[in-house]
């Protein structure tokens, strides 16, 4: 079909003697569609496409690699906030410290944890799941981190706390921040419930975090953004 649009060109300084650079394609994104214009010989012909067609049209020529991962790690994935690496810790004793009320002196405790899935970008909070074992499947149950500061998502709340830019500092560094006696959305803890204190108070001292107490979250396919997947 015929079509004339705008003529956008892009001009050089005249003095440097180069032709104009005609417009050979354009793109129009709006909120529901978006549509290619390719102009050759004076025809124009449109295409609706869609965003994964731009977005690999755009990466055609960019090459993307994880670089060296860090031990633990057990996915790398291209997020909405950028790069997104998960970090396993499996199940240890971690000091943790309570801050029930302003001023006043936080509580500590010394807390078996299950294994912990940390979804970390660079400078930013992660997001935590828990996990009975080291993930090997998408199909890999995971279930809510029994920890206050977070949400059902698994986003936690950084408080007044400034992650590091290396990743691999992120777990330990979330577990030097002072918990308050907060979280949002279901339960924590299938004893307990929502009161988490209770099941921290219960655990403090011992040895192994008790599994069958966790509270299932989804699975391992869904973090990454695949779906359940066998």
């Amino acid at each position: 079909m015929k079509l004339d649009l705008p003529g956008y060109q892009w001009d050089l300084p005249k003095d440097l003697e180069v032709p104009h650079d005609e417009l050979a394609a354009r793109v129009d994104i709006y909120s529901e569609s978006i549509v290619l214009y390719l102009l050759e010989k004076g025809a124009v012909t449109t295409k609706v496409i869609s965003a994964d067609d731009l977005a690999a049209a755009l990466l055609r020529h960019t090459t993307l690699n994880s670089g060296i991962l860090p031990e633990g790690t057990l996915w790398w994935k291209m997020g909405r906030s950028g790069p997104e690496i998960a970090l396993w810790r499996p199940p240890k004793i971690w000091k943790v410290a309570l801050q029930e009320e302003a001023f006043a002196p936080a509580k500590r405790f010394e807390l078996p944890m299950p294994g912990l899935i940390f979804l970390c970008s660079p400078g930013r909070p992660p997001s935590v799941f828990a996990a009975k074992s080291k993930p090997k499947l998408p199909s890999t149950p995971i279930y809510q981190a029994p920890l206050f500061n977070t949400y059902d998502s698994g986003a936690t709340c950084p408080g007044t706390n400034k992650y590091p830019a290396d990743i691999t500092e992120i777990p330990e560094n979330f577990f030097t921040c002072f918990f308050t006696r907060t979280t949002w959305g279901k339960q924590r803890s299938k004893k307990h419930g929502g009161d988490l204190l209770a099941l921290w108070k219960e655990i403090d001292g011992k040895q192994s975090y008790p599994k069958a107490d966790l509270v299932r979250a989804g699975t391992v396919g869904e973090l990454i953004g695949g779906g359940d997947q066998k």
